[in-house]
């Protein structure tokens, strides 16, 4: 068997709709260059680094007292220095970069927020990387605790192609403000609506998707619903089996269309 050969057999059995447990940026740099269709995440946003929000460290009573996002993730700690915090989400972009086709696409999820008095729109984050276009997520509800600016309620997709990406036939009737609301039922604190994820992953011909922060497993799950594959890649063995419970529950139901 020659070394090509083999190495697809390895990556099919190692990394093919299965849930990797470890550090997103260290799995990815150990996978082949564009060895993938897209990309769909949202990483952890460093909300306990944020000035603007009023949620800091150990905050045990007054407004985000028993907020989930409060509570933080697992085996991760959501207060990274902001230079810090951009600089390695911008290392995660360009490996996701790399790992796609050149027909392929990352759809990259992020909250733009209020620091210190201003917006910040994650261009720290995307820098020299080929937007094409910004999708904004509409969510529904929250809570405002700042009296400085209006409730939030929409969240950015940003829409990052290689040259060659196109998206599935009538896809692109679809406006470029969506409405979904927020997943509440979830132990994971900040989830993905699985019908937006079957939005993004339906709009295009990817067969392979990456989510490298799988969180509770919402990619795995919209991909295999429309019978894609996944690689779902999460730091915390909590959110893994999570995932892998959510993954089958979902498939147990059965689908109206």
């Amino acid at each position: 068997m020659d070394d090509a050969r083999w190495k697809m057999i390895e990556f099919k059995n190692n990394f093919i709709n299965q849930f990797i447990c470890g550090d997103s940026l260290t799995v990815m740099q150990s996978m082949s260059s564009e060895s993938l269709d897209l990309v769909v995440t949202s990483p952890p946003y460093n909300l306990k680094n944020s000035t603007g929000n009023g949620m800091k460290e150990n905050t045990k009573s007054g407004k985000w007292a028993g907020n989930a996002l409060q509570k933080g993730y697992s085996h991760y700690n959501d207060n990274i220095p902001s230079e810090e915090y951009a600089d390695w989400q911008h290392n995660c972009l360009v490996e996701m970069y790399r790992l796609i086709k050149n027909d392929g696409a990352i759809f990259y999820n992020h909250k733009w927020r209020v620091q210190n008095g201003l917006i910040q729109d994650r261009s720290d984050i995307i820098r020299d990387l080929p937007v094409r276009q910004i999708i904004i997520w509409r969510r529904k509800g929250g809570i405002n605790f700042n009296p400085g600016y209006f409730l939030p309620t929409y969240e950015v997709i940003y829409l990052i192609p290689k040259p060659d990406f196109k998206l599935a036939p009538k896809a692109n009737a679809y406006g470029d403000v969506w409405e979904f609301t927020q997943e509440m039922k979830n132990e994971h604190p900040a989830p993905f609506p699985v019908d937006l994820i079957e939005r993004i992953i339906g709009s295009t011909h990817a067969q392979l998707i990456l989510d490298p922060f799988m969180g509770s497993g919402t990619t795995a799950i919209a991909a295999k619903l429309l019978n894609r594959n996944f690689i779902g890649i999460e730091i915390s063995p909590d959110y893994i089996e999570l995932s892998k419970k959510r993954l089958t529950e979902a498939l147990k139901k059965p689908r109206l269309f």
